[in-house]
């Protein structure tokens, strides 16, 4: 083994053949292999051991974060020195700098002074700006400032750190605020979660993987004895860093590692805490906080492969952290303060606090489509699949990461959520220990991607916010079928596939889209379907009991429920009508509600809703479905 000594900065040093050199991980690539083995010295779970990962520990196998890591090893060979590593798959590494390069040559003046400002300002404090119509309560809740708020027009003269400004409130704090504020257990939190134990800094020392601008395209790195007009040493390298950055690089390549991206790993974090707090924002903080790391690649500072780095690591200490039994009475502190902040300060209850919270049309997260265009290319930058897929084991304590999102599913359940909406195996850099790097919060935030089994959602609406109505955005598959009980509201939105059927039992289960209600059979024994949209059941539609409640809108041509079987209506089923508040239908038109092969049965008890007392509908029943007849009282 080699000597240690730790140098003036605290980094661990190994004296190899007399020089001192930082400790390499030339076992990584052959370790990973052989932690898929059964042995009795198997590593620990990623949340049982995240306290290793510390300065003193640079080895997978001391440091559980050079650990989740290990697909870096796959494609960089570190060297004996910082710049001696060697390309394991050009071909990935390759592409990576080629990305680099061109946008570092297509960015704009305004893209440059976004990233210096995102370089320079504290990390958690540039993750307010997702809480949109909330973000300027929770500055001044958290009593949260800034001093970088502009960038200079060229290179600064000295470096520039954030700091609290002179006029700033007394008690402002940076980053996410003080702790002694009307938010201080969610600043808390957010500190908490960007503890002690995560560091980007052994990442950087283990696998010595060198910034963009040090590097050509074949990451080898080459000095070309020439010096810039800051007297910074000249790399044969196409990326170019910002100007306003130039002061602010490091001049000592050894202490300065690009893999992982620190800031990445930074902004991450502060995400996932504040989306624990304010679930109400969940996929706006995940997309800024992949918007804000791609900023570190458009500055030059950073590559593709040091981005992805830094989120891998950063989603599997948010996880540990907030998984910690010592956290555990913190992490609720803060979801309850930031829930009766935000209610008083808007004057909303914990049911209506969503809707505020995407009110602004002026909000820069207000698209969900654009912010999941933002975030999907990404995740992945150029790495491109190989191989089979494999199915995922998803990482122990994963799920508390949407455990006030989706608060009404089991821990299982939630595991079932990442499981079945994370990306498929075959990407080199995301398939390192745990895989944690498949794992898509953005995705997951939308519900279920599948159900291989039949789930029972349960939300209960006395229990407010999520659990009184929550949506699923994504498009579901799978074998198994949904059952939805408890009294809230769960609404569906999907290209739905799954053949397992529907059963609603109480609550209310809204359709929401062409095909949301899967490829089964639909059976209403209790609650109410709400279509909203004309929707195509794919087999049988019975209604035992509970009701039936579509939307009747004008100039429609298909009938709001078309069903590929037959229709079986029960004695105790209630129609409910609503008429559409822009387009509802002429008085004595008539609207076709079911269409089917067969109907049988009839409805207990139709009732028109729609602001007037003066009309009635009167059902048309016929052998292949129903119409009904808008006329006055």
């Amino acid at each position: 083994m080699p000597s240690t000594a730790v140098n003036r900065r605290g980094f661990l040093k190994a004296s190899l053949g007399g020089s001192a050199a930082l400790v390499a991980a030339p076992t990584l690539v052959s370790w990973l292999a052989a932690a898929d083995a059964k042995a009795a010295t198997a590593p620990l779970a990623f949340v049982d051991d995240y306290r290793s990962n510390v300065m003193a520990n640079l080895t997978p196998e001391t440091n559980a974060v050079v650990r989740v890591l290990g697909g870096m090893a796959e494609v960089w060979k570190t060297g004996a020195a910082w710049n001696t590593g060697t390309a394991l798959r050009p071909d990935v590494l390759r592409a990576n700098m080629r990305y680099c390069a061109r946008v570092t040559a297509a960015r704009t003046e305004a893209q440059a002074r976004e990233a210096f400002v995102h370089d320079r300002q504290h990390q958690s404090y540039a993750m307010i700006g997702a809480l949109g119509p909330l973000a300027d309560l929770y500055r001044t809740g958290a009593k949260a400032v800034t001093s970088i708020t502009t960038a200079p027009d060229t290179t600064p003269p000295t470096t520039i750190s954030d700091a609290v400004p002179a006029d700033a409130p007394a008690g402002s704090a940076l980053g996410a605020g003080s702790y002694t504020s009307e938010l201080g257990q969610v600043a808390r939190l957010v500190d908490t979660v960007r503890g002690p134990f995560a560091s980007g800094n052994p990442g950087k020392y283990t696998f010595q993987y060198p910034r963009p601008w040090r590097m050509n395209e074949n990451s080898e790195v080459v000095d070309t004895g020439r010096t810039d007009a800051l007297g910074y040493p000249v790399y044969d390298s196409e990326v170019v860093v910002v100007t306003q950055l130039l002061r602010q690089r490091s001049t000592s390549p050894v202490d300065d590692g690009g893999f992982p991206s620190g800031h990445t790993n930074a902004f991450h974090l502060a995400a996932l805490a504040f989306a624990y707090a304010v679930p109400e924002r969940f996929q706006e903080l995940v997309t800024r906080a992949f918007e804000l790391s791609h900023t570190r690649i458009v500055s030059g500072m950073h590559s593709t492969v040091d981005v992805m780095g830094g989120r891998i690591m950063a989603t599997a200490l948010a996880a540990a952290a907030l998984a910690d039994p010592a956290n555990a009475e913190l992490k609720q502190a803060a979801r309850t303060q930031a829930l009766a902040y935000f209610t008083r300060r808007t004057g909303t209850t914990a049911d209506t606090l969503y809707a505020h919270a995407h009110s602004d049309a002026g909000d820069r997260y207000a698209d969900r489509r654009a912010n999941r265009r933002s975030v999907e290319p990404r995740l992945t930058y150029v790495l491109t699949r190989e191989g089979r897929d494999e199915p995922l084991t998803v990482p122990k304590g994963a799920e508390v990461l949407l455990e006030t999102r989706l608060p009404y599913l089991s821990a299982a359940q939630r595991r079932e959520v990442l499981r079945t909406t994370a990306l498929p195996a075959g990407y080199v850099l995301l398939d390192g220990f745990e895989q944690w790097g498949r794992l898509d919060l953005f995705t997951a935030a939308d519900g279920y991607g599948s159900f291989a089994s039949d789930v029972t959602v349960t939300p209960d609406a006395s229990a407010g916010g999520f659990g009184a109505a929550d949506t699923w955005r994504n498009d579901i598959d799978g074998r198994g079928g949904l059952t939805k009980k408890g009294t809230g509201t769960l609404t569906l939105t999907g290209h739905n596939r799954y053949t397992g059927g529907t059963v609603v039992e109480d609550g209310v289960l809204v359709s929401a889209s062409a095909h949301a209600l899967g490829h089964g059979d639909v059976r209403v024994v209790g609650g109410t379907v709400r279509v909203d949209e004309p929707v195509q059941v794919h087999g049988l539609f019975a209604q035992e009991s509970g009701t039936l409640e579509p939307t009747l809108r004008a100039g429609r041509r298909k009938a709001v429920l078309t069903v590929t079987r037959r229709v079986v209506l029960g004695a105790d089923s209630v129609l409910s009508l609503r008429l559409d508040g822009e387009r509802p239908p002429a008085v004595g038109s008539t609207v076709r509600v079911i269409d089917a092969p067969a109907l049988r049965g009839r409805f207990d008890r139709v009732e028109l809703h729609g602001g007037t007392d003066r009309l009635r509908a009167v059902p048309v029943y016929t052998a292949d479905g129903l119409s009904v007849r808008i006329v006055r009282r």
